[in-house]
Parts: C-alpha cells; structure tokens; sequence
C-alpha cells in the first residue's frame, strides 16, 4: 500500500491519496496554514479511532450483537522530552448489550490492526529519489 502526500505552494495544504481516494491535510491559521484539513497528527488519531469502530463492527455483526454504534474518541499527546507519545480513547457503544457484550467489545477495541501496529516498534526509512 503507498499513500501519497503532496504540498505545492498553498502554506500549508497537503493532499494525501490512495490509488481511489483523496483527503487534505493542513495546518491551523495560528501557525501559518488555512485550516482546510486536519492536522497531521489528528489524522494518526482519526486511523486508530476509524480501525478501532470498524474493528468494533465487525466483531458485533459477526456475532449478531444489536450494536447501533461505536463512536471513538481519540486524543493524541506527544511528550517530545520524554520521548513518549500517549493515545487515550474514550469508546461509546449503543445499542441493547449487554455487560458481557460492552466488556468483551472493550477488549476487542485493543486488537484492531492500527492499534497492534503502534503498540510495536517501528523502524523508517526515507530515501530522495528524482
């Protein structure tokens, strides 16, 4: 999988894209962007919240549970000293569950693929190329 970001000359709106898809990303007007996007990292939260709820709906339509909706809320912070970063999710589920279901879909929201993937060490590489 490859996703594209591309920035031309608008300060500092970026469009990222997939071979079908396309999304703009940008900073807010206080450091010099427009505001026609999330920030960066808010588009990292949004990929653990969005895997998280789609995790959660495959787990209860597999299972025939009557959940409604999930709805994650994500905060993202980032200790730079510390070198640390910490993501706190608040999870409302609807829908007529029962404790059983709510406390096993709890358990199931730390198994989605964005959450496995950044609980584990992640190597980068960057390379120019013409």
């Amino acid at each position: 999988m490859t996703v594209s970001a591309r920035i031309e000359q608008t300060p500092y709106q970026t469009h990222i894209s997939t071979d079908t898809q396309v999304i703009v990303a940008d900073e807010p007007p206080d450091v010099g962007g427009g505001d026609r996007g999330m920030k960066p990292g808010d588009l990292l939260a949004a990929s653990l919240g969005a895997c998280t709820v789609i995790t959660l709906r495959m787990y209860a339509d597999r299972k025939g549970w009557p959940m409604t909706s999930a709805v994650a809320h994500v905060d993202l912070e980032n200790d730079a000293l510390a070198k640390r970063a910490h993501f706190r999710m608040r999870l409302v589920l609807t829908g007529d569950l029962t404790a059983d279901q709510r406390a096993r879909l709890l358990e199931i929201a730390d198994r989605c693929p964005i959450h496995r993937m950044l609980e584990n060490p992640i190597d980068f590489s960057t390379i120019l190329v013409d």
